[in-house]
């Protein structure tokens, strides 16, 4: 068994490893935290055993805005940490295909049955960690009296514990009876009303002399800033609890301009579905791959609001591709706390130090033998001149160029024999033709697309025609 506790100790050790270029100057930056693990149980009778690994981590709070979207796929548009972890992983998964496929064996694939497809080993599964609730509709949860006043502080793990140690856990606070009395009203339809969790009823007082139940009260909710897609409803914007509708696509804010990121709750959705391999590497997988359980940090919570967002909106969608199906991972909160999360920051503030702003630099690190490290700002490689821009130097690994020429390494590595079905058509050319040749992919992207987020925007194909 693998706590939240143990996965989250884990990534940030691994995060506090990393070398310091990109890393928010303490005191005065904050950023969050993403990271997939894999797990690999051993099922031997004798000596079972749970092996943990980081094989992607990514930081960031900041998404390009949509004028300054690449037709060349060399910028990389969202650098949210969900974004850039997942992203490092697809780069960790392309090197274990091209060292399955060439014989060299994978601690991650197995080839299976279907000629020219792979499967992963037996007892492998891989978990999702987030320092913070994800952006967009996971963050619309209740907030109690003690969640609205400042981050309470927090204590050390270890006794000669440093700067890092001294951010990571939380003691546990119960609520206090003085709930500011705000009742939740019935006017939500059932769509979008906001969910109030088991632990946030407890919070709330009894009705005086009413033995049927209690009356939830709630002075308000914590917020997210991504706004709903246009073209469908929006948010009434009524004060306290009835700011925000739940259950939408949202798009990320930027800095003056518009977005076309959908938020990270909407895009954890999409791969609880899709899988979080990406169309590309659908091509050589016998199924999609998902994550079994998503842990978060400490930080404002709400589980209900996190099934509601990544699993219960799409649960229904149906007809989908062999091999794909709706994935409900198991959710779990950690008692650990990013050392620089923004309440983190707020409390290591000292006078002198300026504003507290997000940190500019996004950080990706994943397990791969060449360039595991990665550091951007602007959705180009950090500290790059603007004589660079356009060039291989100023390129992310993450960005789409480079993900689909190491896709195409994969493929020139793969023997004609062993060649997926689908990446036998001698009429591929661009990064599109790519994507959609991935036809069970594309199918089951149909039918989520039609069923559960019609909304979602439709990308301007022209951005995608690169080579």
């Amino acid at each position: 068994m693998v706590t939240a506790d143990e996965v989250a100790q884990l990534c940030y050790e691994s995060f506090a490893a990393l070398p310091r270029r990109g890393k928010p100057e303490p005191g005065r930056e904050w950023t969050l935290l993403a990271a997939v693990v894999k797990i690999t149980r051993s099922e031997s009778a004798s000596s079972p055993s749970v092996e943990k690994e980081v094989l992607s981590l990514g930081t960031g709070t900041k998404c390009i805005g949509k004028t300054t979207m690449s037709p060349k796929g060399d910028v990389l548009n969202d650098s949210h940490a969900e974004v850039i972890a997942r992203r490092g992983c697809v780069r960790y998964l392309i090197q274990e295909l091209r060292s399955a496929v060439s014989g060299k064996g994978s601690s991650v694939f197995c080839q299976a049955e279907r000629q020219g497809k792979w499967r992963l080993q037996p007892g492998v599964s891989f978990v999702f960690f987030s320092s913070h609730t994800p952006c967009g509709d996971a963050s619309i949860i209740p907030m109690t009296d003690s969640q609205s006043q400042p981050c309470t502080c927090v204590t050390s793990m270890m006794k000669d514990g440093g700067a890092f140690e001294r951010g990571l856990k939380r003691k546990s606070k119960t609520c206090t009876a003085s709930t500011k009395k705000l009742c939740v009203q019935e006017h939500h339809t059932e769509e979008t009303k906001l969910d109030l969790d088991e632990d946030s009823k407890r919070c709330f007082s009894w009705r005086d002399g009413d033995k049927s139940g209690p009356i939830l009260q709630v002075p308000d909710i914590h917020r997210t800033g991504a706004k709903c897609v246009k073209g469908g409803p929006a948010d009434p914007l009524r004060p306290g609890i009835g700011y925000h509708s739940t259950g939408l696509l949202r798009v990320k804010p930027g800095r003056g301009q518009p977005t076309l990121s959908l938020s990270c709750s909407d895009k954890l959705a999409r791969w609880a579905v899709l899988g979080f391999q990406g169309a590309l590497l659908a091509h050589y997988l016998e199924g999609a791959l998902y994550f079994n359980t998503v842990v978060v940090g400490m930080c404002n919570y709400s589980h209900q609001s996190m099934q509601r967002a990544l699993y219960t909106r799409c649960r229904h969608v149906s007809d989908l591709a062999a091999g794909f199906s709706t994935c409900r991972p198991v959710f779990l909160q950690s008692t650990l706390e990013f050392p620089f999360s923004q309440a983190q920051t707020e409390l290591q503030h000292k006078a002198g130090q300026g504003r507290i702003t997000p940190c500019g630099a996004a950080i990706s690190w994943c397990n791969v033998s060449d360039q595991p490290l990665d550091v951007t700002a602007c959705g180009y490689k950090q500290g790059v001149t603007k004589k660079a821009l356009g060039t291989a130097q100023a390129r992310s690994a993450l960005c789409k160029l480079e993900l689909f020429h190491s896709f195409l390494s994969l493929v020139s590595d793969t023997d004609d024999a062993a060649l997926p079905d689908s990446l036998r058509r001698k009429d591929l050319h661009t990064y599109l033709d790519y994507k959609e040749a991935s036809e069970a992919y594309q199918q089951s992207w149909r039918q989520l697309r039609n069923k559960v987020f019609p909304l979602w925007p439709r990308g301007d194909r022209n951005l995608l025609l690169f080579q």
